[in-house]
C-alpha cells in the first residue's frame, strides 16, 4: 500500500490499534478476521458500539460464509478471501474512502489517506 502512495500504519493486534491515537484519523481499516486476541469481527463490533465509523475491509484465508455475512451485516465495505488481487484490494479501499467522502467522483484518489 505504501508503494502506491497510501499512508500506512501496521498494528500487531486490534488492541494495539484501539490503544493508539489513530482512531480519529483512520480513513480505512484493513483487518483480518482471525487475529490473536480480539478478532476482526470483535473489533468491528467494538468500533460500532463506540460509534467510531471507520470503513473496514476484511481479509481472510478461510472460506467462512458466517464470518463474511457477519462482517458485511456489521457494515464492512468488503470481505476479500486470500489470495486476492491487488486490483480487488484497491477497489475495496477506493470504495471505503468514497464511503467516508474522502474521494470525489471523477477525481484521482488522494493517496495521502491513511490505510491501517
Amino acid at each position: 500500500m505504501a508503494s502506491l502512495g497510501f499512508g500506512v500504519e501496521v498494528f500487531n493486534s486490534a488492541e494495539d490499534f484501539l490503544n493508539s491515537a489513530r482512531l480519529t484519523d483512520t480513513a480505512c481499516l484493513i483487518a483480518d478476521v482471525r487475529m490473536p486476541g480480539m478478532n476482526g469481527l470483535q473489533l468491528q463490533r467494538f468500533l460500532n458500539t463506540a460509534h467510531c465509523w471507520i470503513p473496514i475491509v476484511f481479509i481472510s484465508a478461510h472460506d467462512d460464509g458466517e464470518a463474511r455475512f457477519r462482517a458485511l451485516e456489521g457494515g464492512a465495505v468488503d470481505f476479500l478471501r486470500k489470495p486476492f488481487s491487488e486490483d480487488a484490494l484497491l477497489s475495496a479501499i477506493k470504495c471505503a474512502l468514497e464511503t467516508r467522502g474522502d474521494v470525489t467522483e471523477g477525481s484521482d484518489q488522494d493517496r495521502s489517506d491513511e490505510v491501517r
